[in-house]
C-alpha cells in the first residue's frame, strides 16, 4: 500500500465523504478508505456539522420564499 492509503483521511476527504454519504453517492473506494483508516469521531463531528448547516440553509431558503410570497 502507498503512504497515501495508509494515512488517515484529510479534512477535505472527510468533508467529501460526509457530503457524499448524506446524499447517498459514496464510492466504494472512499468508503473502504474511511472504514480502514478514518477516525469515527471525525465522521461523527462532520456529520453533525453537515446536518446543522443543511438545516440552517433549508430554513433560510424557506424563510426567503415565504417572504417573497408575502407571508410573514
Amino acid at each position: 500500500m502507498s503512504d497515501e492509503k495508509q494515512r488517515p483521511p484529510s479534512f477535505w476527504q472527510v468533508t467529501k465523504s460526509v457530503a457524499a454519504a448524506a446524499f447517498g453517492v459514496q464510492s466504494e473506494e472512499a468508503r473502504q478508505r474511511d472504514f480502514q483508516h478514518g477516525s469515527p469521531a471525525a465522521f461523527i463531528v462532520g456529520g453533525i456539522l453537515f446536518t446543522v448547516v443543511f438545516v440552517v440553509v433549508i430554513a433560510l431558503v424557506v424563510r426567503m420564499v415565504l417572504r417573497s410570497a408575502g407571508v410573514s
